[in-house]
């Protein structure tokens, strides 16, 4: 075999490599979905959700249980609406909260369902009314930084 003929089969069969590997992919990301055939859908409204982005996942005790379906802006309330798809088959009831959490310090932001006591449950399109606002790191630390430089002018005895 001359060199032209191998570099043509290499390049076949790398090509074939990654259409292999892209169609796996697809296939993964489908499956992932598919197991929700049926859905209702939930809203709620957050004075703050951090970096909440379309597709996020929904969790309740750590299960992911739907996917963040639509992020707005309300110009009535000013503040973000977040319409989200949650599988049939988890009922929540009326007076659960739900927070925008982070997955450890930086990881992926997600709606954690917290779970109440109410025996009605929620219905498609029920906006939530109990919600908790995600926690912004840059906010938290200027306001340590802050409290830090307050003590410090008080120790001191420097007035401002």
């Amino acid at each position: 075999m001359d060199r032209a003929t191998i570099d043509l089969w290499v390049g076949a069969i790398i090509a074939v490599g990654l259409a292999s590997l892209l169609v796996l992919i697809l296939r993964i990301g489908l499956l992932a979905d598919s197991g929700a055939d049926e859905t209702y859908r939930l809203r709620a409204e957050f004075d703050n959700i951090g970096g909440l982005k379309v597709r996020a996942p929904v969790k309740s005790a750590g299960v992911v249980v739907g996917r963040v379906s639509d992020v707005q802006f309300s110009s009535e309330s000013y503040r973000a609406v977040v319409t989200m798809t949650i599988g049939a088959r988890y009922k929540f009831p009326r007076d659960t909260l739900l927070t925008v959490s982070t997955s450890g310090l930086l990881g992926e932001q997600y709606v954690s369902v917290e779970v109440g006591g109410d025996p009605e449950m929620l219905k498609d399109n029920a906006m939530v009314g109990k919600t908790q606002s995600a926690m912004v790191m840059e906010k938290v630390i200027s306001q340590f930084m802050f409290n830090k430089a307050a003590e410090n002018d008080v120790g001191t005895g420097i007035k401002k």
